[in-house]
């Protein structure tokens, strides 16, 4: 079988640095370019166990350097990019927008046309749900890939944006490309901003967790392992220029989430803080993945099992968050 050379973007970061991990185990001989910038959300320790593989390289570029980015790729002369790389927190999106502006879109763009310029043979992009906008809580209707996109915060904004750019990009020059829009992750060495991992160590650390508004919007959770395989397959099955939903039907409520948390961890609701609600906070997230389930796709890890799988890893790997707590809030 030929090496592959495949240019992963974003992959210090929590779904590309599993997705890497995956990568690697399941095709040992593909060369992997693991391209981040290290914001503050990238770290490499996570792939320390790599340092010796001959078919693994850590790249540090920023992807809106467009003539850098330009150079890399005629130079390394890349198969395929698989394209995680991006600025995905909400709150720090309606606080300082302008970066997520810059990486979500023009970094986007930038590798769009470095791809284009060498002939990749296909650009698999990442996306989110959030694109859609949201549905009344109430609703029992699911966004397919047909749905409107309807960005209600810059963040999703900025994803939609690059949606856009990647589309054009086949439609206009032809360049192989998939989209592939995910559901709220969780998993092992997810940063600990996000709600599951901020409930889990603030509930270790004693500490109250911060809930916003009454609780009740609706998120659908996927595993992470499971996400992973879903790239993998859009990666190889996925026909060029179509768009792919990922998501397990698997809604629940943000306050029914953390209250699983607190079960596991022996917890009362004495710790929950319920705080004001961010401005124009969507209300509930649903995709259908029928599209996927049709390449063979479906989730293999229920919410549950999922979730004790979470907290053991943060129970194990105390030195792993609190070192970025130490640098990112200067706390611990």
């Amino acid at each position: 079988m030929k090496q592959r050379k495949i240019l992963v973007t974003g992959g210090a970061g929590f779904i590309g640095g599993n997705f890497i991990h995956e990568w690697v185990d399941t095709y040992p001989h593909d060369q992997i370019f693991n391209l981040d910038a290290l914001t503050y959300a990238g770290e490499l320790n996570k792939h320390e166990y790599l340092k010796n593989n001959r078919n693994y390289s850590f790249i540090h570029m920023d992807i809106t350097k467009a003539e850098a980015i330009s150079e890399l790729f005629q130079k390394k002369q890349f198969d395929y990019v698989i394209h995680f790389a991006a600025e995905t927190h909400v709150d720090r999106s309606i606080i300082a927008s302008q970066s997520f502006l810059k990486t979500n879109v023009f970094g986007t763009q930038s590798l769009l046309e470095a791809s284009r310029a060498i002939r990749v043979k296909k650009f698999v992009h990442i996306s989110t749900d959030e694109v859609y906008g949201d549905l009344d809580v109430h609703s029992t209707d699911f966004f397919t890939e047909q749905s409107p996109i309807q960005p209600n915060n810059p963040y999703s904004a900025s994803k939609a944006s690059s949606d856009l750019i990647v589309r054009a990009y086949h439609q206009t020059y032809g360049l192989p490309v998939n989209i592939v829009r995910l559901s709220n992750n969780f998993g092992p060495f997810q940063f600990p901003e996000k709600l599951i991992p901020l409930t889990i160590i603030r509930l270790l650390n004693d500490e109250k967790v911060p809930v916003y508004g009454d609780g009740k919007n609706v998120r659908d959770w996927l595993y992470v392992s499971d996400t992973v395989k879903a790239i993998d397959l859009v990666f190889h099955k996925g026909i060029p220029g179509e768009i792919y939903n990922v998501s397990a039907n698997n809604g629940k409520r943000n306050i029914d989430v953390v209250r699983t948390i607190l079960r596991e961890l022996g917890k009362t609701e004495r710790s929950v803080e319920y705080v004001k609600d961010r401005p124009r906070h969507d209300r509930k997230y649903a995709m259908d993945a029928s599209k996927i389930r049709g390449l063979g796709w479906k989730p293999e890890t229920s919410f549950e099992q999922g979730m004790k799988q979470t907290i053991e890893w943060y129970r194990k790997n105390t030195s792993w968050w609190q070192q970025l707590l130490k640098e990112e809030f200067g706390i611990l």
